[in-house]
């Protein structure tokens, strides 16, 4: 099999949080991971650097949200970081792989993303945007693609569903890291299975993403509609959308 060549062989870095909750505005990270993948798939393997952050949210942590990633209130409140401080240190790394001139890889970005933002404003940070001067890009995100490449497929889309259709092993997910590397694992799959995916440039993927969301989101919420369905659909706004301003609520 010929080495893997083009932006996949290249480094690219992932993201990834567990939270207290679903809603970007109101819910906080508990835990976070970065994955610097140097290499794409080859004869030597990838080489991947991980940074994970354990956070105080400052809020308790439901027993939902325990259940999924077996992080509960006394542990983060004990061993967890002050939230602002870690945050910063968050997003500047982010930022600082962006600037390298890496992709971020994120498994539904415009969750992630979007939260946080919406922590950095909390805690009265800079945006990830004014960081960087510029839209928050490269990102491949494997959900958007996925649906872009495979849009009929039957079946649920979530990582673990994705990891068994593309055949990734994985440990537990539901830990940051873990899901960061199996994210990183399924774009490789996807862009093995796809190879016109590899031979588009970053920038020109980015846009193909932010239309494929944008027209995936249009129809289901159509579909929702159509279905006398109530509460908030999908965002149409990807990789992320943009978050007010609030008071910090925790010093950081």
């Amino acid at each position: 099999m010929a080495a893997a060549s083009g932006w996949i062989a290249r480094p690219m870095t992932g993201f990834d949080t567990e939270t207290t909750g679903v809603d970007v505005d109101r819910d906080r990270i508990v835990t976070a991971a970065l994955v610097r993948r140097s290499a794409g798939p080859g004869p030597a393997g990838p080489s991947s650097q991980v940074s994970a952050w354990l956070l105080d949210p400052g809020i308790p942590v439901p027993a939902a949200a325990t259940a999924v990633h077996g992080i509960d209130s006394a542990t983060a409140r004990e061993q967890g970081r002050a939230p602002g401080a870690a945050v910063e240190e968050i997003a500047t790394a982010l930022v600082a792989a962006l600037r390298r001139g890496e992709p971020l890889v994120a498994y539904n970005a415009a969750y992630d993303l979007t939260l946080l933002d919406a922590e950095l404003a909390r805690h009265g940070r800079a945006s990830l945007e004014e960081r960087l001067g510029s839209p928050v890009a490269p990102v491949l995100d494997p959900l958007v693609l996925d649906r872009a490449v495979d849009p009929y497929r039957p079946g649920k889309r979530r990582l673990g569903d994705l990891c068994a259709h593309y055949g990734i092993s994985t440990g537990s997910l539901h830990s940051a890291d873990a899901d960061v590397l199996a994210t990183l694992d399924v774009l490789a799959a996807i862009v093995a299975a796809h190879p016109e995916l590899g031979e588009t440039d970053l920038p020109a993927l980015h846009a193909m993403q932010v239309d494929a969301h944008r027209r995936w989101a249009e129809s289901f919420n159509d579909w929702r509609a159509r279905k006398g369905l109530v509460g908030d659909g999908a965002t149409t706004h990807w990789p992320m959308r943009s978050v007010q301003p609030v008071a910090a609520r925790s010093a950081g």
